[in-house]
């Protein structure tokens, strides 16, 4: 019998419940949806506007009419299975449930490590390089490693004391970075030029594809919002709200800036794809529009650390609490109720690829971790489904049967056949490393229990 059967205190229909976690349900519907938010609209915005008008012009609305459609096949399955497991560790648990310790440590690696490691390092050092445009002095070694160190410290710091001081921090951060892309999509309404918007050309299948992959990378982020589950106020309806109102709200913004940005700049964004957002906003408010995006694209960088900083750490302690990682990790702070090794020890990650550097050749390999645990999710809704039923009263259901998770299923197979050689391999190395890890893990338990008899 695998630890999650064990585990499990309602069988068939009911929700599956990490009893006696000793963390604390804080996180209501309203701090779900912006953290979800806060962790998909990320440093990327920025830039997606120039990125998808190059691959498709005008018509690159039609890749986010595609991909809403993709992304919201995904989040369905997210919202069945969020509201049926409602224990740390999001998108891991799930997968653990459903396919036992091996696939829920397989999946941990995959989702803590291949992409919220590498992508807060990457992200660290994208936002000190932003900042040190101003002030040069951050791009000398020393100053640049104190700052980083500081930045993340102050994360820690505000995570450990407690996860209502975590929601409060990244709920303020999100707040700030939405007000001025939100500002810019209310003013520059008025500021485009129908003509700009005109499609001149429909795309092919296969570039309407290019670019709905683009985009579907855009919105990865919702599996880091739930893996605080654990600390979710009544999961089986707050995670299904959490993630609709979030979803309704990024395609929302997301179309919006996009449309803006077209009708703004018009052909001239596709030959912008460094800062597409900051060049509409001098259009649309002028000079000082310009130095207001590049600011919020710092803070929208420091907000998404922020929720990470969060989210991250419940799925190391969700794995050390099921014996997969160091049970070190899974020690709760007797005064605050957090899992303060574990945040520890995730942000000195973070830590160590932004000052050494070492996360560039690595950080390929975080779109196809993203992808394969977005799909571990999808056919554990389907496992869940085939061995205990549809969820039982007061759980999300969705309609249709097995049509959408095998949907969903279908759709990041196809995405997954589209990763590079490079993306391809280096997600191929991971995976065999975390394979051994896992064997070593097994091997190493036995010989202490040899050596305890």
């Amino acid at each position: 019998m695998s630890i999650a059967k064990k585990r499990r205190v309602v069988t068939m229909n009911g929700p599956i419940d990490g009893r006696g976690e000793g963390l604390v349900r804080a996180i209501g519907p309203r701090a779900l949806t912006l953290n979800i938010i806060n962790m998909v609209v990320g440093g990327g915005i920025f830039v997606l506007p120039g990125l998808i008008a190059t691959q498709l012009g005008s018509a690159a609305i039609v890749a986010y009419l595609i991909c809403s459609v993709a992304v919201a096949l995904v989040f369905l399955c997210f919202a069945e299975t969020g509201s049926r497991i409602t224990r740390s560790g999001g998108a891991y648990a799930y997968v653990e449930e459903a396919f036992g310790p091996f696939a829920g440590f397989m999946a941990s690696i995959l989702l803590w490590f291949g992409w919220n490691v590498l992508s807060n390092a990457a992200i660290a050092a994208a936002m000190v390089e932003a900042i040190a445009i101003p002030f040069p002095v951050l791009a000398e070694p020393v100053p640049r490693a104190a700052f980083i160190i500081t930045l993340i410290g102050i994360l820690v710091i505000v995570n450990i004391r407690g996860v209502q001081r975590g929601v409060r921090l990244f709920e303020f951060n999100t707040v700030i970075k939405l007000i001025p892309l939100c500002l810019l999509v209310t003013v520059g309404l008025g500021k485009i030029e129908l003509s700009n918007l005109a499609i001149a050309g429909w795309p092919s299948p296969q570039e309407a594809g290019a670019g709905a992959l683009l985009l579907f990378f855009a919105f990865a982020g919702v599996e880091s919002a739930l893996s605080s589950s654990g600390e979710i106020r009544d999961p089986q309806t707050t995670v299904p709200l959490g993630l609709l109102l979030g979803l309704v709200s990024i395609l929302f913004l997301y179309i919006g800036l996009q449309i803006v940005a077209q009708g703004v700049l018009g052909g001239a964004l596709a030959e912008n794809t460094k800062s597409p957002l900051a060049a509409v906003a001098e259009q649309v408010f002028g000079g000082w529009g310009g130095t207001m995006l590049l600011v919020t694209a710092v803070v929208s960088i420091y907000a998404n650390m922020s929720g990470d900083m969060l989210n991250t750490p419940r799925v190391l302690f969700a794995s050390a609490r099921d014996g997969n990682l160091p049970r070190l990790l899974a020690r709760v702070h007797p005064r605050f109720r957090t899992p303060h090794v574990a945040i520890i020890v995730f942000a000195a990650m973070i830590c160590a690829f932004a000052l050494t550097g070492a996360f560039r050749p690595l950080a390929v390999v975080a779109s196809g971790s993203i992808l394969l645990v977005y799909l571990g999710v999808s056919l554990a809704t389907i496992r869940l489904r085939f061995r205990d039923g549809e969820p039982g009263p007061g759980s999300f259901t969705i309609p249709g049967g097995y049509t959408i998770p095998v949907l969903s299923c279908l759709v990041i197979g196809w995405l997954v056949l589209r990763l590079t050689w490079e993306e391809a391999t280096g997600l191929g190395v991971l995976f065999g490393a975390a394979a051994l890890l896992y064997v070593a893990g097994i091997v190493v338990r036995h010989m202490a229990r040899s050596t305890g008899q």
